[in-house]
């Protein structure tokens, strides 16, 4: 999945809960994963290369800085404490686009196997992803996600990993909320996407499950993504008199949320999720959305750490969207390659989930600090930034933080509350 958000920070309030959340792997096996750990001293020891294949164009490119931004600093700070295996890491970035522009990520991603990466961080979007996530583990090089969340990613391949955790962890939590305000009667606005259909997936059974209906957006009533008027769907969803709406969407929220302003959606009754709990100060005018609530996976990123962004970008952040998991992704395969002894795709894929710290370890929370342990012969468990627990058997995390968030009189989402979610694999 793509997300579309700025991420707020500010005064608020810090409450944890616990869900219990399944997610099924499809085509998975641990042994074949390397989920034991690495093979040391059997492969290359070139100097490591990664490359991106993020967001730098198209209707997502808002996600590129803060993406971007993330890989660049881990190698900055993986460079700094000496590289891996006593070379510097260098990183290319190439453009992914968008999903209407479907052949630009298979080039990017073919341009990056030719030039010898090792390891692809991207793409933003899970559709996108699947344009070209074929060719790449064909290749053996390893790919890591910062933030594909659909479930069909769950056990892709063995070189397949993401640092965002599948749909069933935010959709779980976005209805549970839905249903702890006390809305019974659930209207959905989702497009026909994999990411969209996915969560409206999740977020259908669980409000069933909780004794609510789906008034609309069941399947078969999806809009087109590629859309540019949904007054009719507006005006569907409207007529099923829902007491609470989702709206599942990317670039299309700006021109859907007008109409139901103006079809007297009461806008606490609205929840959003990480493809669109953006911030609209400059799109509505002020307290058009006040009240209205929006979900996205990833613990809220600390003060220190979005300076730390802003200073290997090199100039201000409007969002932070997928930069902590950018950043843990990059430092994962690095220590991968250190776990391993090798920095080739096979090397590097057989350590990933050890270094995650699927097979135990001691905690360690930089590169440094993670290096001088294995160093020392350890096992270790990296703590990530975006506060994802260690890969399992679908190469998912293993659990992960979803945050609530709340839109202010400015139209701009302020964090509330952070919710924990296991992801154990079936």
């Amino acid at each position: 999945m793509a997300r579309w958000n700025t991420i707020a920070r500010g005064a608020a309030f810090a409450a944890a809960a616990s869900l219990a959340l399944a997610a099924c792997s499809t085509d998975s096996d641990p042994e074949a994963s390397g989920s034991e750990g690495g093979s040391e001293g059997s492969g290359s020891t070139d100097a490591l290369k990664i490359g991106t294949v993020l967001p730098l164009t198209g209707s997502l490119a808002f996600l590129g800085p803060p993406e971007v931004a993330g890989v660049d600093l881990a190698i900055q700070e993986i460079n700094e404490a000496g590289g891996v295996l006593g070379n510097d890491v260098t990183v290319e970035h190439e453009d992914s686009s968008d999903t209407t522009q479907a052949n630009i990520a298979p080039q990017s991603a073919s341009k990056l196997i030719s030039d010898g990466v090792s390891a692809i961080i991207g793409a933003a979007s899970s559709s996108v992803t699947l344009n070209f996530v074929d060719d790449v583990v064909a290749s053996e090089v390893v790919q890591v996600s910062p933030a594909n969340t659909a479930t069909a990613l769950s056990g892709y391949s063995d070189f397949f990993f993401r640092t965002a955790p599948p749909d069933s962890v935010q959709g779980n939590a976005l209805a549970n909320l839905i249903l702890e305000d006390g809305h019974t009667n659930v209207g959905i606005l989702v497009f026909n996407d994999d990411y969209g259909t996915g969560l409206r997936d999740v977020i259908k059974s669980t409000i069933e499950e909780g004794g609510g209906t789906i008034t609309y957006g069941n399947p078969g009533e999806e809009f087109d993504p590629a859309a540019t008027n949904f007054t009719a769907e507006v005006e569907a969803v409207m007529g099923t008199n829902p007491d609470a709406l989702v709206l599942i969407a990317f670039d299309q929220t700006k021109q859907i949320i007008p109409e139901l302003l103006a079809a007297d959606l009461d806008p606490t009754t609205l929840y959003m999720v990480d493809g669109n709990t953006a911030d609209f100060s400059a799109d509505f005018d002020p307290a058009a959305l006040e009240g209205a609530q929006g979900t996205i996976p990833g613990a809220q990123a600390s003060d220190d750490f979005a300076q730390r962004l802003e200073e290997a970008y090199g100039e201000p952040l409007d969002s932070l969207a997928y930069g902590p998991e950018s950043y843990d992704a990059t430092m994962l395969v690095a220590l991968a390659a250190v776990h391993s002894g090798g920095t080739d795709g096979p090397s590097i894929q057989s350590s990933m989930a050890a270094v995650s710290g699927s097979t135990g370890g001691t905690e360690c929370s930089t590169f440094a600090e993670c290096v001088e342990l294995l160093d020392a012969g350890e096992e270790i468990d990296y703590k990530a930034v975006s506060g994802v627990e260690a890969f399992n058997d679908a190469n998912d995390p293993s659990a992960a933080y979803v945050g609530v968030y709340k839109y202010d009189a400015e139209n701009v989402p302020v964090w509330q509350s952070e919710v924990f979610g296991e992801v154990p694999a079936s």
